[in-house]
């Protein structure tokens, strides 16, 4: 057996724990489901975004809640492009407080299809200071192929006493911080979307290719295919050793909007890990605009 262990074992839960816990006054589960649906093939354009709001109206988890990304949790003055950008760290605190979580609550975050927007949210509260909230490894996929029971019926959780946010600003980064990393022998820049992506050969976000010197490790390699639970540790330090140099002192994670990211980040964090920061505009900002550089084709040396 590895000895290789999740350095927040309880930020991780699966399907039975869950279960058995959902009767916790304490706990707030929540459902964060978005989707991306992809354009017509072989046309050069952005997904379009989709609430899983309804989907979680016809079937979710007994007593669970649903945080809509894009409309209840990002700013809503960003540019239009840069569709789920972190709002200030007190007006998340407030919103999340409405929504139900109070400082002494023990969150459980989950999606559907990709636990990537369960991530989403978790690196959030993590990013202001809120450490106990965990993600339920599989999501719904695993839950309901399991057999375990989902519901219709919708009961809002009591908004809770507001409580104040106390900021990791190092949890995410911006242009200008990317910018620097390219001539940073010592930070790491890594790129969660797909290979393809990576190398230009699909084009998502206004130019083809990648961030000059970022690594790829795409964030849907880092998840069993079937039913989406988290790949093991040992599994994963190989994978992030692979292509994270040894001498490392700063990783960025980008991704196309701060969402892939998210699953990356979250692993490297458990894997003991340090001072992991997220682009949070990713590929929506940096290939939208012409001045920033970029490189397409496989990589040629070690940082892409």
């Amino acid at each position: 057996m590895s000895s290789i262990q999740f350095t927040r074992p309880d930020a991780i839960v699966d399907a039975d724990w869950l279960a058995a816990n959902l009767d916790d006054p304490n706990l707030r589960v929540y459902d964060c489901t978005t989707y991306l649906d992809p354009p017509a093939p072989g046309v050069a354009a952005a997904y379009t975004i989709r609430s899983g709001e309804e989907d979680f109206l016809d079937a979710h988890i007994p007593g669970s809640n649903f945080l809509d990304i894009q409309r209840d949790l990002s700013a809503q003055d960003s540019d239009p492009r840069l569709r789920f950008t972190m709002p200030e760290a007190a007006q998340l605190a407030d919103t999340l407080a409405q929504k139900g979580i109070g400082a002494d609550s023990r969150v459980v975050l989950y999606a559907r299809g990709n636990m990537q927007w369960a991530t989403r949210v978790w690196w959030m509260l993590y990013a202001i200071g809120f450490d106990d909230a965990a993600i339920l490894d599989g999501g719904m996929d695993n839950w309901t192929a399991r057999g375990l029971p989902t519901h219709q019926e919708v009961q809002a959780y009591t908004a809770a006493t507001p409580w104040p946010a106390s900021p990791r600003p190092e949890a995410f980064a911006d242009r200008d911080e990317v910018v620097t990393a390219m001539s940073s022998a010592t930070t790491c820049t890594l790129n969660a979307l797909s290979n393809a992506l990576h190398n230009g050969v699909d084009d998502r976000y206004g130019r083809p290719g990648r961030i000059p010197g970022s690594v790829n490790l795409p964030a849907a390699d880092l998840q069993a295919s079937d039913v989406r639970t988290f790949l093991a540790p040992h599994e994963l330090a190989v994978r992030f050793s692979d292509v994270v140099p040894g001498d490392t002192t700063r990783t960025i994670v980008y991704c196309g909007g701060g969402i892939a990211a998210t699953l990356d980040a979250f692993l490297m964090l458990q894997l003991g890990y340090s001072n992991i920061g997220v682009y949070d505009a990713s590929m929506s900002e940096w290939a939208n605009d012409h001045n920033l550089p970029m490189v397409s084709g496989p990589e040629t040396d070690a940082r892409g």
